[in-house]
């Protein structure tokens, strides 16, 4: 039976041909010429070479098939490949009551706040999910990116048995060319078992929790499961999603950063501040929510949201504005900072008399110190100014529309003082702070 399959895999080459006449050409037509256990990791990509198959039609694509299958997952009938979102609907596909606050369970190399998974759960879990997914009759497999320059974003396949959670998941990735993700080095894959028995999560242990809807991902393995009704906790997807984008993203040049974008006039200003202050103006950010991507092309959005057009996607920062809330009068109002002292807020990443590194607001795969060494090399080579502001004041903190207001207006005063810090005890909480997580910073890193 193998010796047939590897014939017929040879004898379908033959047909290759340099494109398709339609987007979603999709997958499933060999199954009666192959064993149902076959996951063959070398066919991984084919569908790049197979899609002209002359067997093909619509939902049926030997390529993808074999594409599939490098990923576990074996097609029992049909699989369609980046359905539009009316086609989805016709599918089935309807909006989902969101839900919120699911926990995100990381395995791999992560710093910050992860549940612990080992390699032998999350393996035992993506075996389960595969085969499940392989059940179902039709499938939907949708391809998309994170971070909108092609030169350094993370390519991601969904594989999903639900034409609903293709829809949701989709409207937050940015378009890809057609085989991209085929044709990448190290993609991401989703996959979403929306069916599956809520006993999956007992490989988690889970147990006493009682329900299917999890988020479980690998740095290692560059996946991510999403079961049951997972798919709809945009944040805990978007973190999870950040996480295992962000090795892909800085080996390929770009700096993925916990920031928003501020659009002011023909400027955008990368902003950092709590996860508390971005949302006070969420509406006045492009994304509403943190995550960007800066890089040589300039800084874009992590996530697509619908609203992510512009000319200034092509345009570096005008400023980098760090948010403080400090009262003990350490921090001034408004002040400009140095290279090196930007880089050192941005590694500490005070928020409130606490510490978020790099100002991440989820688990880490990249180490906040190199990526404050690149952060520091990017500003000064771009002649990028950076400023700290405080928002303190008193019992009251400055927020949405006034903190917006209060950025502009600093941008716009042409003689904004220096940071000059008088000691005290905020400094020496930074630097016990520092000096316990790191251990030697850069010269140029200053309070």
């Amino acid at each position: 039976m193998r010796k047939r399959n590897l014939h017929l895999h040879l004898h379908l080459k033959r047909f290759v041909c340099g494109s398709t006449s339609s987007n979603h050409l999709i997958s499933s037509a060999t199954n009666s010429s192959r064993p149902r256990n076959l996951a063959s990791a070398p066919f991984v990509g084919d569908e790049a070479e197979a899609v002209a198959s002359p067997r093909e039609a619509p939902g049926i694509s030997i390529g993808l098939n074999w594409a599939l299958a490098g990923r576990g997952v074996i097609v029992k009938d049909k699989a369609f490949l980046n359905l539009k979102p009316s086609e989805l609907r016709q599918k089935g596909a309807t909006g989902a009551e969101s839900l919120s606050g699911l926990p995100v369970h990381v395995r791999g190399n992560v710093l910050g706040g992860s549940s612990e998974i080992s390699k032998a759960q999350f393996s035992k879990l993506l075996k389960q999910v595969t085969a499940h997914i392989s059940s179902i009759s039709i499938i939907f497999v949708h391809d998309g990116a994170i971070g909108s320059s092609p030169k350094c974003d993370a390519k991601v396949r969904i594989i999903s048995d639900s034409p609903s959670a293709v829809l949701s998941l989709s409207s937050v990735l940015w378009r890809t060319p057609t085989r991209a993700v085929s044709h990448d080095s190290c993609p991401l894959t989703i996959y979403v078992a929306t069916s599956i028995s809520p006993s999956a999560g007992d490989v988690l242990g889970l147990g006493a929790q009682g329900n299917n809807d999890f988020i479980a991902a690998d740095v290692e393995r560059s996946s991510l499961i999403l079961c049951g009704k997972a798919f709809t906790d945009a944040k805990g997807t978007k973190e999870a999603l950040a996480t295992l984008s962000g090795p892909i993203i800085t080996s390929r040049g770009g700096l993925p950063l916990s920031a928003g974008l501020l659009v002011s006039g023909e400027s955008v200003i990368l902003l950092f501040a709590s996860e508390d202050t971005i949302q006070s103006c969420s509406d006045m950010l492009v994304p509403g929510d943190p995550g960007v991507v800066l890089s040589s092309e300039g800084a874009s959005p992590l996530f697509h949201n619908g609203n992510c057009v512009g000319s200034y996607l092509s345009k570096l920062p005008a400023a980098v504005i760090f948010v403080s809330s400090d009262s003990s009068g350490t921090i001034p109002s408004a002040s400009k900072l140095s290279p090196g002292q930007a880089a050192y807020h941005f590694l500490a990443g005070y928020q409130n008399g606490k510490f978020m590194p790099a100002y991440s607001l989820c688990p880490s795969a990249v180490d906040p110190l190199e990526l404050a060494k690149v952060f520091l090399s990017k500003i000064k080579d771009d002649q990028i100014p950076s400023f700290l502001i405080n928002i303190s004041e008193g019992e009251k903190q400055i927020s949405g529309k006034d903190l917006v207001k209060f950025v502009q207006s600093t941008l716009l005063f042409k003689n904004i003082p220096p940071f000059e810090h008088k000691g005290g005890h905020l400094h020496k909480k930074y630097k016990s702070f520092l000096s316990t997580k790191f251990q030697q910073l850069p010269e140029e890193f200053s309070f």
